[in-house]
């Protein structure tokens, strides 16, 4: 494909783009599993745990101010389940990349396709549990 639009968006540029958007955002999210991984180590790495009961998700995982609370206080779980968000959020910015690029390209077929895949994904994201 030849570029075309103001901005020059030619397959190439496009998918080295996709790539490191990608990359980066695994690389992210590993970094911040990682980081909770070792605060929840740090903490209750010496506990016995405790299968007799079962004890459901904690509250704070419902409300997101009491979620970005566990995330200042330093509670491992929460850092875990930010970089498990962060890695399900990676693929949606792609989607959102590619929006952006076929709109500079002045595509608007490929631009009205990918916002169909962008509402599947979101509405997938938000009513599949």
């Amino acid at each position: 494909m030849q570029p075309t639009g103001r901005a020059g968006w030619d397959d190439e540029r496009l998918q080295i783009l996709i790539g490191r958007l990608l990359r980066w955002g695994v690389l992210l999210s590993a970094l911040v599993v990682l980081t909770g991984g070792v605060l929840f180590l740090a903490r209750h790495g010496r506990e016995h745990p405790d299968y007799s009961a079962f004890r459901g998700e904690p509250e704070w995982t419902r409300h997101p101010g009491a979620f970005v609370h566990a995330l200042v206080h330093g509670t491992g779980q929460a850092w875990i389940e930010l970089g498990l968000l962060l890695l399900m959020a990676t693929p949606v910015a792609r989607v959102v990349l590619s929006v952006f690029v076929f709109l500079l390209e002045g595509d608007r077929l490929y631009v009205g396709l990918t916002l169909v895949v962008l509402a599947v994904l979101l509405y997938s994201l938000w009513f599949s549990g």
